[in-house]
């Protein structure tokens, strides 16, 4: 499978908690153990030209994981709408974390996709309410991350297709962390861990959902649809 890790790889090079915690970056980190899983797998920052994903490496590309948080922003409205007709026509897609309020998301979403936060070092508990599905693959009742930032309801998406995850933390808050949408011909999965500053990306449970998530968004090679006017089957 083609996959390719987009990070805006800031937080890395202006602050040194996240760059010793993730010294190849969040993307570096990530593409490490899905290449481990066997995937052919290209990195993509912010700061590249055309923000590292031209159309010739979109086109080829089965499952795109993304980012961001700090310079949503700063993404170009044309690469944008490029990413979007990728998922349409059948790309997966991934977004991680803070991702939630990246333009690709929004759009995708056509919601505000707002929600309560905090930093404080919050428990959390990832709470598996759908164990049948195959992002759930090998994820027992619930798992713990010791430190996150707390992510809090009402996060402003539409209903989700399906609902995986769900998070509870010690200040009292839940929130839906892992949820699946359907867009033209992809797939899309949310899941909320990730926050820049804590270890999230190196434990083991974190890992075994991204590498399931990217093998259930690939597009199975679904049919294309015609649209526009069209004439009868019948004569």
């Amino acid at each position: 499978m083609n996959i390719i890790v987009w990070n805006e790889n800031r937080h890395e090079k202006t602050n040194e908690t996240v760059a010793s915690i993730y010294p190849e970056g969040i993307h570096g980190t990530i593409a490490s153990f899905l290449t481990e899983a066997g995937h052919d797998v290209t990195t993509a920052t912010l700061d590249e030209p055309e923000h590292g994903l031209p159309q010739e490496l979109l086109t080829k590309t089965d499952v795109l994981v993304w980012w961001g948080h700090m310079a949503h922003d700063e993404v170009q409205e044309d690469i944008v709408e490029r990413v979007k007709q990728r998922v349409l026509d059948g790309m997966g897609l991934i977004v991680l974390h803070s991702g939630h309020f990246s333009k690709i998301f929004k759009s995708l979403m056509g919601t505000g996709c707002d929600l309560k936060w905090r930093e404080s070092d919050d428990k959390e508990r990832v709470w598996n309410v759908d164990p049948s599905h195959p992002i759930a693959k090998g994820i027992g009742e619930y798992f713990e991350i010791e430190k996150e930032e707390m992510y809090g309801e009402h996060f402003d998406i539409p209903a989700p297709d399906e609902l995986i995850f769900v998070s509870w933390f010690t200040g009292g808050e839940v929130f839906r962390s892992g949820a699946t949408f359907k867009r033209g011909r992809g797939k899309i999965f949310y899941f909320r861990p990730g926050h820049e500053s804590y270890p999230t990306y190196h434990q083991a449970e974190v890992q075994q959902v991204i590498k399931n998530a990217v093998e259930w968004a690939k597009n199975q090679d679904t049919p294309k649809h015609t649209y526009g006017n069209y004439q009868p089957l019948e004569k």
